[in-house]
């Protein structure tokens, strides 16, 4: 039974990776990243429909992204769609490709994006928290239904804990690297 409440919050806490790995990966750096246009959605014969299931998102060099839809009549939909994003980027059509360079980041929209990458890592650790609560929640209903002891109690709890640790730390890593690749000019 403690096993499977352990391993309970061991996935919990590893969505919690998942779940800011996405939100990390919508933050926009300086470099050109396919994921930047997982939030586009198109206009797909009147069917909101992702970016990436009408045409194919390339890395053309380190600060322009490629997008080349699957359809010739697409291309000034998917167009309009990367204008109409609240990302600010403006793409440029050379025939059915459709090319987005990434502006240069300002020093404040730099401490902006720092800002929100703050926001994100600390939801995150939250969440890792709260997976700890309630696995030292189930321990003590078990303690109270006399199917574990004390001392099996303060274990699980231990454990608990040091897992925690881990996950929040693994966090802390997560959020310097996205800084550092933020701040870098």
């Amino acid at each position: 039974m403690m096993n499977e409440i352990q391993s309970d919050a061991k996935a919990r806490m590893e969505k919690s990776l998942v779940a800011l790995t996405s939100a990390f990966s919508k933050i926009r750096t300086g470099r050109a990243h396919p994921a930047i246009l997982d939030t586009v959605f198109v206009d797909y014969y009147g069917t909101p429909t992702p970016l990436k299931q009408v045409a194919n998102i390339g890395v053309e060099d380190a600060r322009t992204l490629t997008v080349s839809p699957w359809e010739k009549p697409m291309t000034p939909v998917i167009e309009k769609a990367i204008m109409a994003s609240d990302l600010g980027l403006n793409p440029a059509t050379s025939g059915t490709l459709i090319r987005v360079p990434m502006p240069m980041l300002t020093e404040e929209t730099r401490k902006q994006y720092t800002k929100q990458a703050r926001g994100e890592a600390e939801t995150a650790r939250v969440s890792v928290r709260n997976a700890r609560r309630d696995a030292n929640a189930d321990f003590k209903d078990l303690l109270k239904e006399k199917e574990i002891s004390e001392d099996e109690l303060r274990r699980g709890e231990d454990q608990i804990q040091k897992l925690t640790d881990q996950y929040v730390a693994k966090i802390g890593e997560m959020l310097e690297a996205k800084e550092k690749d933020l701040m870098e000019i």
